[in-house]
């Protein structure tokens, strides 16, 4: 596919993280300037992460025959949890891995996001930008706001100016819901398109006030089944997320902490590979 590019992001729009860390002997890394108002230490190991502004725990499940990889976060203030560009550009076929958007913005913690980049339709609103404003027919829609809270539309029924004007910082476009209002809003026949039963997923989730998940699984390999989206709703349901949002999955599943690929990404269960893709979601500074 040829890409297009349509607006190059500002800086402002993906902001990276400068502050520099010391590895230490236990494997911990201390901050030498946190750049966090707290003054707190960064502290850092394989599965943990916290800096004083952002508290992150990575736990891998075994679940449906399937790794699956959760990330434990809280936040000080939802400025932590922005989204990113392929290429720090909005525009169609613009592609790269999550590992490489992620670290061109100084991700902690990364993962695929909407993939608006394949669609023609479909809201596109990354940290207070309106990019597009094209409906796509019944398309459920997350919305995250200003105050770090999730809701889920339908973009039949709201134009995405109302939901920038409301607050919102953040439109995904892929979906379905999972869970809304604390209840798993998918049957057990559920699946996006034409997708097979099982497959790697990636799902976004809130629990509490500036408490959220980001689960990404394994599939499509001897070591790992994959989820159907109602195995997805329901462990992450389990976690307790009161909403929770399904994004791009298959090959494009891919989680990153810390400066590496923590899953088994893959497209076609021979190579374990990233896809590249148009966006992520992440938490950093």
């Amino acid at each position: 596919m040829i890409p297009r590019v349509y607006t190059v992001a500002s800086e402002s729009e993906n902001n990276a993280q400068s502050s520099e860390t010391i590895q230490t002997e236990n494997g911990t890394s201390n901050s030498a300037d946190s750049g966090d108002e707290t003054g707190a230490d960064t502290i850092i190991s394989a599965d943990t992460y916290s800096d004083g502004n952002i508290t992150i725990a990575i736990t891998e499940y075994r679940e449906y025959d399937t790794s699956i990889y959760v990330a434990d976060i809280v936040l000080s203030s939802a400025q932590y949890l922005r989204t990113a560009f392929a290429k720090n550009t909005y525009g169609r076929n613009v592609t790269e891995k999550t590992s490489e958007i992620g670290g061109d913005v100084g991700a902690v913690l990364a993962i695929n996001g909407d993939y608006y980049g394949s669609q023609e339709n479909g809201y596109v609103l990354r940290n207070g930008v309106l990019y597009r404003s094209t409906a796509a027919s019944e398309r459920e829609d997350l919305e995250i706001y200003d105050n770090g809270r999730f809701d889920v539309i339908s973009e039949d029924e709201v134009a995405a100016e109302e939901l920038l004007a409301d607050g919102a910082v953040q439109v995904l476009s892929f979906g379905p819901a999972l869970v809304a209002d604390g209840e798993i809003s998918v049957s057990e026949g559920n699946e996006v398109g034409k997708e097979k039963a099982s497959n790697p997923r990636t799902a976004i989730g809130i629990i509490d006030d500036l408490h959220y998940v980001f689960v990404v699984s394994d599939g499509r390999t001897n070591e790992s089944a994959g989820l159907s989206l109602y195995e997805l709703a329901t462990f992450i349901e389990g976690l307790g997320a009161t909403t929770a949002y399904n994004l791009d999955g298959g090959g494009s599943s891919t989680m990153y902490f810390n400066g590496k690929v923590i899953n088994h990404p893959t497209s076609n269960g021979r190579n374990i590979q990233e896809r590249s893709v148009s966006n992520i979601v992440y938490i950093g500074s």
